[in-house]
């Protein structure tokens, strides 16, 4: 049936982090971990009952310059590359994008800090904790008085979550860097402090016309909004619910999404522009992007490049007992010189160029056709910067590769399972369709194990298979090497509903 569980001393697989709730109220869960009865309490609006995520290392990790002005600097990178669980830290106003990272991905954090174990770890849970009852007036997307952060780096991969449970939202992100890793480092301190600012400022707005609507009808009981597609009576606490679960609304967070990833863009390429000089290298080097946003029952999805957004989804009557019925949808758009689509596209947009794609890639350069970076494919005085062979000839109509997304919004049902995010390392070896029966075998059979680390070990069986090796002599090349054999990849797993919450929560990984 499936392979045995691969314990790789040497480190194959790079990332593993896993994140069960307990929606029971039971204290004390069946590995011995007393979780206090506080956490468990505010465990009520998610959506979303486990998340966890693997990767695996193909391609040799490169050093990373300080192209960002100190802000990915080397003294905060090296935290990327062994990660292994969440930790609880406090959010404010004036969160930076350093914060975030050096604070969240400590390498030696081996517990989850929604389950401490011991008297220090509740400590330090406390010492993170809300001192104030208080809680704001309204709940924006991103904002909370705290949150739960895990991320890591698989060779030039990067893959971020963000977690909030007590608001019912849950951030992950997947950037799959080529050429080098600047830019996937840049998106990784950069991209969800932008989103959020994106968010919020969305959040004011509403907040403000909510506050228009009270203060003209402020003598009756109830405010009635009409909107050009719905109709909708609401009483004052319910304004922003039901406004947000109106169409425009989604379609305007989706706006805000695709605002932040043209401002990170833009952003990334101006740091480029002023280093080219002393590291031309910088104008090659791009990042696919793949965002997926759970907040209440909706699941916004932005993607550039190839990683892809999978959603488990059956009939009105299915559940996890059973894959009957079971599909494969997937959410996100395969921007590459093999889809179809996407290629027409490439010609309309440059009809008078001859050697649009050249060897099955852009320009005989790029298989991906929309990602972030990669300057000299879009602006013509970075790609002269280039020498010899490196530069690209007849670049007569740039930009040749877009940063235009793919956006999408998933209204999430009771027929809505799991959701499978990976790089598109993953899809090299499984199709959509394997994937969510591999998934849905191994919840079935192990409801507290970590089926992102399943998929990555499945992987592994059938790349060493294809390659006539068996699983320890390929996991004992070296990475470099090894990018012959499969590429980085990066999964994470997200378990949806509040009905299948798991009764174990894991604690060492």
């Amino acid at each position: 049936m499936y392979g045995e569980a691969i314990n790789d001393a040497k480190g194959g697989i790079e990332i593993s982090f896993e994140y069960q709730c307990n929606h029971k109220n039971d204290n004390y869960l069946s590995n011995g971990i007393d979780i206090p009865s506080a956490i468990i309490s505010r465990r009520t609006n998610s959506l979303f009952s486990c998340l966890s995520g693997a990767a695996l290392s193909a391609n040799a990790t490169l050093a990373n310059t300080n192209i960002c002005n100190g802000l990915i600097g080397a003294e905060i990178l090296p935290t990327w590359d062994s990660p292994n669980s969440f930790r609880r830290i406090r959010s404010s106003p004036s969160f930076s994008r350093l914060d975030l990272l050096s604070s969240s991905l400590q390498s030696n954090m081996s517990n989850l800090s929604c389950s401490p174990s011991t008297p220090t770890e509740l400590h330090d849970y406390d010492s993170f904790s809300p001192k104030s009852t208080s809680a704001p007036k309204f709940d924006g997307f991103l904002n909370t008085t705290e949150v739960e952060v895990a991320g890591g780096a698989a060779g030039e991969d990067r893959v971020q979550a963000v977690c909030s449970e007590e608001n019912g939202w849950l951030f992950c992100a997947i950037y799959d860097g080529f050429n080098g890793r600047d830019a996937a480092d840049f998106l990784a301190g950069t991209l969800y402090e932008t989103i959020g600012h994106h968010l919020n400022l969305l959040d004011l707005e509403l907040d403000q016309k909510m506050v228009r609507a009270s203060d003209s009808l402020n003598a009756d009981k109830h405010v009635r909004y009409v909107h050009a597609h719905d109709n909708c009576f609401i009483s004052r606490p319910s304004f922003m619910e039901v406004e947000k679960s109106c169409s425009p609304y989604k379609e305007r967070v989706l706006s805000s999404l695709q605002s932040a990833l043209t401002q990170a863009e833009n952003d990334f390429l101006h740091m480029v522009e002023q280093e080219m000089e002393d590291r031309p290298d910088l104008v090659s080097i791009g990042s696919c992007v793949l965002v997926a946003l759970l907040h209440g029952k909706n699941l916004y999805v932005l993607n550039i490049g190839d990683s892809r957004a999978v959603l488990a989804t059956g009939g009105e009557t299915s559940d996890m007992n059973t894959n009957e019925g079971l599909l494969a949808v997937q959410l996100s758009e395969t921007h590459n010189v093999d889809n179809e689509e996407e290629r027409t596209r490439l010609l309309q947009d440059h009809p008078h160029d001859p050697s649009i794609i050249v060897g099955g890639k852009v320009k005989g350069k790029l298989m991906v056709t929309r990602a972030l970076g990669v300057g000299y494919l879009k602006q013509k005085h970075m790609n002269d910067v280039l020498m010899g062979i490196l530069q690209v000839r007849n670049l007569l109509s740039p930009p040749y590769i877009s940063v235009q997304p793919s956006l999408k919004v998933h209204e999430i049902s009771d027929a809505d399972h799991f959701v499978v995010l990976g790089s598109d390392g993953l899809f090299d070896f499984f199709s959509n369709e394997e994937i969510v029966k591999l998934v849905y075998s191994y919840i079935s059979s192990y409801p507290s194990g970590d089926p992102a680390k399943f998929l990555v070990e499945q992987l592994l069986i059938r790349a060493a298979d294809c390659a006539g090796f068996t699983i320890e002599e390929l996991i004992s090349i070296p990475a470099g090497r090894r990018r012959k054999y499969h590429d980085d990849i990066t999964v994470i797993v997200v378990i949806l509903g509040m009905n299948k919450r798991t009764l174990k929560a894991s604690t060492c990984l």
